[in-house]
C-alpha cells in the first residue's frame, strides 16, 4: 500500500490557490497549463478537480480541461483532500498496543474506532493510526491489517509487521486455527451453552445488513452462558470458528437474543438499562507466531462502559 504520487503534506481541508496564467502560455489547454503551474498535483487529480468544478478561471467555473487559455487569466484552484489519499494519510492517534515485535502488532481497539477507512470514515481510523505509529506498515495491504472488529466492537485484533507474516496470518485465518472469544451481553438467557450453524450473507431486503440467509457463507458461532440476570439479560462467551461480517450480531439476533445495545439487529428492552452501543468485546486472542512457530495468546480485559452495564444489571 503506497501512497499515490502525490505528497499528503500538500493538503489541507480545503486549500485555495490563486494564479495568474503566464502570457507565454497563451494557447495551451488549461490541464496543461495547471500542470505546469502546480508540479505537486498529478494530471489526473487536476483533470478530476477540473471536471467537479473546482477550477475556476477569471472567477468563472470551467468544466473541460481542454479549454485553450489565452494568457493572463486568472485561475483559482479550491482543492479537497482525495479520499484515499485521506485513508493513506498517517495520523496521531494513541494506541493501546499489548505486544510487539518485528513480525507483528496487536491491538486493544476501543469502541468507536473504525478498523479500515470506507464510505463516511475516512479518516481517525486505526488503519490511519498504524501508519504513524509505524511508517513502514504503508508497503503492506491494508497497513498489515489481516481481520476486522465493528466499529463499536472493542478488543483485541492482530496486524502484521511484514508481507510474510500477514500472508501465514492469511493462512491461519483461513485454517480456523486464529483463536477469537468475546464477551457479549445479550437480550434473555439462552437455554444452554450451544453452536450456532448458520449461513450468513446480505440482507435480501436491506442490503446495508447481513442475515442468516440461504446460500451465504459457511458461519460458525460457539457460545457459552457466563452468567445470567435478573433483569433478563445474560453474560455470553462466543467463539469464532469463522469470521464473517457482524457474526457474533447476527447469529444471536437470530437465536433470539440480540447483543444488548446493537442498533442495527436489536431494539431497546423494557427494563434493560440503555447501553449506547453492542455490548461485544474480543477479550482473547490467540494464534502461532508466523516467525518462531510458538502459540501465542493475550486477554484484553472489559472495557470500563461494560463493566459498568454489569454492575448495573447487578448480580448474576
Amino acid at each position: 500500500m503506497n501512497f499515490p504520487e502525490e505528497n499528503p503534506e500538500d493538503y489541507s481541508p480545503s486549500p485555495e490557490e490563486g494564479l495568474w496564467v503566464p502570457e507565454s502560455e497563451a494557447g495551451r489547454r488549461l490541464d496543461q497549463v495547471l500542470a505546469s503551474l502546480l508540479p505537486q498535483y498529478s494530471r489526473n487529480r487536476l483533470q478530476a478537480w477540473i471536471k467537479a468544478g473546482q477550477v475556476l478561471v477569471d472567477g468563472e467555473v470551467v468544466l473541460e480541461g481542454k479549454r485553450k487559455v489565452r494568457g493572463g487569466e486568472s485561475l483559482m484552484l479550491v482543492a479537497t483532500p482525495d479520499r484515499e489519499l485521506l485513508a493513506q494519510t498517517p495520523e496521531d492517534i494513541p494506541l493501546d498496543v499489548c505486544f510487539e515485535d518485528e513480525a507483528l502488532l496487536v491491538i486493544n481497539k476501543p469502541a468507536g474506532m473504525v478498523v479500515h477507512p470506507g464510505s463516511g470514515n475516512w479518516s481517525g481510523t486505526l488503519m490511519n493510526a498504524l501508519l504513524h505509529y509505524d511508517p513502514r506498515l504503508a508497503n503492506l495491504p491494508r497497513a498489515g491489517i489481516v481481520h476486522r472488529l465493528d466499529k463499536d466492537t472493542s478488543g483485541l485484533l492482530v496486524v502484521a509487521r511484514t508481507l510474510a507474516a500477514q500472508t501465514d496470518l492469511v493462512r491461519q485465518l483461513q485454517a480456523r486455527s486464529v483463536k477469537r472469544e468475546y464477551l457479549a451481553v445479550a437480550v434473555g438467557v439462552p437455554r444452554g451453552d450451544g453452536r450456532i450453524d448458520a449461513p450468513i450473507g446480505r440482507h435480501p431486503l436491506q442490503r446495508t445488513r447481513m442475515a442468516v440467509v440461504p446460500g451465504g457463507k459457511p458461519a460458525i458461532t460457539h457460545y457459552q452462558v457466563l452468567a445470567a440476570y435478573a433483569g433478563g439479560a445474560s453474560l455470553l462467551c462466543c467463539r469464532l470458528e469463522t469470521g464473517r461480517t457482524h457474526q457474533i450480531r447476527v447469529h444471536l439476533a437470530w437465536l433470539g437474543h440480540p447483543l444488548l445495545g446493537d442498533p442495527v439487529y436489536g431494539k431497546p428492552q423494557p427494563g434493560l438499562p440503555n447501553f449506547t452501543r453492542q455490548a461485544l468485546h474480543a477479550t482473547r486472542l490467540g494464534l502461532v507466531h508466523p516467525v518462531s512457530g510458538a502459540a501465542l495468546a493475550w486477554e484484553a480485559p472489559v472495557p470500563a462502559d461494560m463493566r459498568a452495564l454489569l454492575d448495573v444489571l447487578g448480580p448474576a
